[in-house]
Parts: C-alpha cells; sequence; structure tokens
C-alpha cells in the first residue's frame, strides 16, 4: 500500500512526524508532502494566484510552498502520477478538529482532497487541553492510530466520503473506546473578538473562543473526546441537503 502522508500544520510539525510513524506501521511505501509553513485555518484553498514552490527535505520527503490542498494535488497528479497513493492520511493535527472545525480545518481539507481525487482518506487530530500545546499527548495517537486506521480500511470507505479522526486528550491506556460520531456543534455565543493596540496605537484583532463549559450533543464528536474516546466521523463530499432539495422543489413548483 502506497501511503501519501500530508498535514496543515507544516513540514517541520511533531503531529506530522507521529502521523509518519502511523502510517509506517501500515506500509513500507510512505511519501511524505506537506506545506513549507503552517496553514491551519485554511480550509480547503487552493493557490491559484500564487506559483507552487516545490522542495525535496529528504527522499520521498516534500514541502510545497501552498495550501493542504495544494499539497496532496502536487502529491497525487506530480510526484507520484506514474504510481498514484492508495490512500492518503492528513494530520496528525495540533488540536481537535471536531465540531465546526471540519469546515475551517487543512488538515480536514487535505483528506477532502484525497478523496476528490479518488484516494481513500483519512484525517488524524490529537485533542489537547488545559496542558495547552507544550503537553500535547501525541503517544495517545501514536499508539492507537494505526489500528483505527486499519480498521476503518478493513470496514471500507465508500467514494465521495472522508473519514475523521479524533484522538482524546489522554493517555493512551485511559482511552475509554472508539466511537463512530456525528459532526456536533459549539456554543457559538462563546465566539469573541479580542481587540488589542500595538505599539503605535493601532487596532489590531484576535478570533477566541471564551473560557465556558456547554453541553455537547449525545453521540457527537464532541461528546467523544469528552468521554476520553476516540472519535471516527464519516463525512460526505456531497454537501446536499435531501429534505430541503424536496421543500425547495415543490415550492418553486407551486410559483
Amino acid at each position: 500500500m502506497r501511503i501519501l502522508v500530508t498535514n496543515d500544520d507544516g513540514i517541520h510539525a511533531p503531529g506530522l512526524e507521529t502521523l509518519e510513524g502511523i502510517a509506517r506501521a501500515l506500509s513500507d511505501d510512505v511519501w511524505v508532502v506537506a506545506p513549507e509553513t503552517d496553514q491551519s485555518g485554511v480550509s480547503h484553498s487552493l493557490s491559484l494566484n500564487d506559483p507552487l514552490r516545490l522542495r525535496q527535505v529528504a527522499e520521498k520527503r516534500f514541502a510545497v510552498k501552498g495550501t493542504p490542498s495544494d499539497c496532496v494535488i502536487m502529491g497525487v497528479r506530480h510526484i507520484l502520477k506514474d504510481h498514484g497513493p492508495d490512500l492518503v492520511l492528513s494530520g496528525v493535527n495540533r488540536g481537535q478538529n471536531v465540531a465546526e472545525d471540519v469546515t475551517y480545518s487543512g488538515t480536514i481539507a487535505a483528506a477532502m482532497e484525497g478523496t476528490i481525487l479518488n484516494v481513500k482518506s483519512i484525517a488524524l487530530s490529537q485533542a489537547y487541553g488545559a496542558g495547552g500545546r507544550g503537553a500535547i499527548k501525541w503517544h495517545c495517537a501514536a499508539e492507537h492510530g494505526p489500528g483505527v486506521v486499519r480498521k476503518i480500511l478493513d470496514i471500507g470507505i465508500e467514494p465521495g466520503i472522508v473519514v475523521n479522526v479524533n484522538f482524546p486528550d489522554c493517555e493512551p491506556g485511559e482511552v475509554l473506546g472508539t466511537a463512530v460520531t456525528a459532526q456536533g456543534f459549539r456554543n457559538q455565543a462563546l465566539l469573541q473578538i479580542d481587540a488589542r493596540q500595538d505599539g503605535r496605537g493601532n487596532p489590531y484583532f484576535w478570533l477566541a473562543f471564551a473560557k465556558a463549559t456547554f453541553q455537547p450533543g449525545h453521540g457527537t464528536d464532541l461528546k467523544a473526546i469528552a468521554e476520553k474516546r476516540i472519535s471516527v466521523t464519516p463525512l460526505r463530499l456531497d454537501l446536499t441537503d435531501e429534505p430541503s432539495l424536496t421543500r425547495f422543489a415543490q415550492g418553486f413548483s407551486e410559483a
């Protein structure tokens, strides 16, 4: 099995090293194509007005001056064009990608791009808590990742589906199992603007989430992570809402 590994945190991210380890537990044919710099939050953007710069870092390891989606396209359509990958793994992201993160995440977007290119694709993320980024338990994803990916591949990934995996913020031995979940939703009242001033008195702003507790929905990715379970969420590329499609069709036919 040929595996293409990518991420959105950049070529030097520790989560990428973790994902390489997961991939090498599954195959000895692993290729890495990742962004030159941190691309967190760029979603499914493509570099259409700037050229893509490709740099070979080591054998089977490349950096692209572009987005995560650019990296997957470069990997599939250029670097591995003569023998494409059988699997795209994206991550392991620094922090969970659950709920509405799905629409912002470059990690998930890279896996979506793989799916668009007809390659089975899985996004993986490692949650962290009060300890912050300096205390991320990468070893949780490293220990459980190979087994979770193998199980997903055994079950099978249908065309048009990308699988989103999140590991909880706990020691590997504290994981209480795996939950197949739906995408959750946070309380958006927690989203705030942090207004500041620079040294010259000019205003600038940070997007921030207020620290508050809320009850995640039952059966969601948020709930699974809170309960120290690995969350596995199948996502559809086809965003069409069938009930609304029927309702709108009926409404317009009556006009």
